[in-house]
């Protein structure tokens, strides 16, 4: 094959993928709108139904299932055929939409956030599974591009959004705007997506292996709200749980995962910690810095916020640019770069904060996002190509689920480094801007952990046969 990948972005939009673009933008924002939705409506909600002390489940119940259901995913396909997983499990989303929006008490907010979560868990893991086989590979770069633009929308849109309709209508409008988009996803779905083959083998259903990746998954999420002590206890725990559910999968007859996950001997192993790696690094500034903006600068929610929002600028402007990139040469170095920018781009965030550099800051959240934008599209592309044919499917689902879970880790490992320095106690600019030093250090290390994990990839990639996808 040649070393290099043609395509134009226009491609995407031409008749011949515009609507398969459209379903793969719809299924992602589902999910990217979702994730920033309980922010601004549930605290509305609170005030009605009351229950603010499980407020914050409302987002954990959603991550937790959203994980479980990527994991079933290529399960959910080979079983079903791609067009009825996709339409039966945004079925399943929309039941979760319609049970929290005519929610009587929070405890039903709960239940159908964790509806809501499993459903579009699946959904946004199948429109991963779905890129390979309706997309060449020249166009796939331009995908991931427009997925990141997506998100990027969604990070600010999707605040703004729900915030307006809670505002004007009420917090339940912010949940069945869900109902249009959900409708027309799949009415998209029956016209577009083929029907794909349903596996013959019939064995049981992973219930355990689900439940092991639930309990791992649960331990992460109760790690963030607990003391330093018992948070790294349950994230010790949840770690082995997870292994165990690695293992097990590994012995099943009907994987949920490819047989080399996690593996450091292939390059889709060794992408799968890469794709685990940055995120968890990146979550110090996610998580904090917005809070710590208000409380060191003085600056207000809505600055600060801006402010925050500059990460996923640099994400997204980088994302579209590279995507034009056409060696692959260029490619690997791109992937090598990203954790490297990633890493710098904490460092100038934690001297901005203690420098009061506002220049410095707006720079270093610039190179987080395009650590990020720079290096994912080609990160998930490489698993893809580095991926046989037989275990695609599973490779592609188990990418965005592998993203969220490195999302929920890094937000708990963040806790507990600010914690155990004494951030909660923190009473002065003094003592918080000591508190936060091992926070963002330990974020430069998972960086440079992400950067060796890059190199090995890299390597392995280049010994590993290159696939191709959908025909031309």
């Amino acid at each position: 094959m040649s070393d290099t990948v043609d395509g134009r972005w226009a491609e995407i939009f031409s008749p011949r993928y515009l609507a398969v673009t459209t379903i793969l933008a719809l299924g992602v924002s589902l999910f990217a709108f979702n994730a920033f939705l309980s922010a601004t409506a549930l605290p509305s909600a609170v005030q009605e139904l009351g229950g603010l002390e499980v407020i914050s489940w409302a987002t954990t119940l959603y991550l937790v299932f959203a994980i479980v259901g990527g994991a079933a995913a290529a399960l959910v396909k080979r079983r079903l055929g791609s067009r009825w997983a996709l339409i039966g499990l945004a079925a399943v989303f929309l039941v979760g939409t319609l049970i929290a929006a005519s929610a009587a008490s929070m405890q039903q907010v709960l239940v159908g956030r964790a509806i809501q979560g499993f459903g579009e868990g699946v959904v946004a893991a199948l429109c991963f599974a779905l890129i390979p086989e309706l997309f060449p590979s020249r166009l796939v770069p331009k995908v991931f591009g427009m997925q990141a633009v997506v998100w990027a929308v969604a990070a600010f849109g999707g605040p703004a959004g729900a915030g307006a309709l809670t505002e004007l209508i009420s917090w339940r409008a912010a949940f069945l705007i869900n109902v249009p988009l959900v409708l027309i996803f799949a009415t998209m779905v029956i016209l577009v997506v083929p029907q794909g083959q349903k596996a013959l083998d019939k064995s049981g259903f992973p219930g355990l292996r689900l439940a092991v990746i639930g309990t791992g998954t649960m331990l992460v999420a109760l790690a963030a709200i607990v003391p330093p002590t018992p948070a790294a206890l349950l994230l010790v725990a949840a770690l082995i749980v997870l292994a165990i559910a690695v293992w097990l999968d590994r012995r099943s007859d009907e994987r949920l995962m490819p047989p080399d996950a996690f593996s450091l001997k292939t390059a889709v192993g060794s992408g799968l910690w890469l794709f685990l790696l940055m995120p968890i690094a990146g979550a110090a500034s996610a998580v904090y810095l917005v809070l710590l903006l208000q409380q060191l600068w003085g600056y207000g929610p809505t600055l600060s916020a801006a402010i925050g929002a500059v990460m996923a600028i640099g994400w997204s402007s980088s994302s579209v640019t590279v995507a034009n990139v056409r060696k692959r040469a260029t490619r690997r170095v791109l992937i090598r770069t990203g954790p490297i920018l990633l890493a710098l781009g904490m460092l100038g965030v934690l001297i901005a904060l203690e420098t009061t550099q506002l220049p410095l800051l707006i720079v270093g959240q610039l190179a987080i996002g395009m650590g990020f934008g720079i290096s994912n599209g080609y990160i998930m592309l490489t698993i893809m190509e580095a991926s046989t044919d037989a275990e695609r499917d599973r490779t592609s689902a188990l990418l965005p689920t592998t993203q969220s879970a490195g999302n929920a880790l890094g937000a708990a490992l963040a806790g507990v480094a600010a914690n155990a320095a004494g951030y909660a106690q923190a009473s002065g600019q003094g003592e918080i801007l000591a508190a936060i030093v091992p926070l963002f250090l330990m974020a430069v290390g998972f960086a440079v952990l992400a950067w060796l994990a890059a190199l090995r990839m890299v390597q392995l990639a280049k010994q590993t046969p290159i696939a191709e996808f959908a025909s031309e």
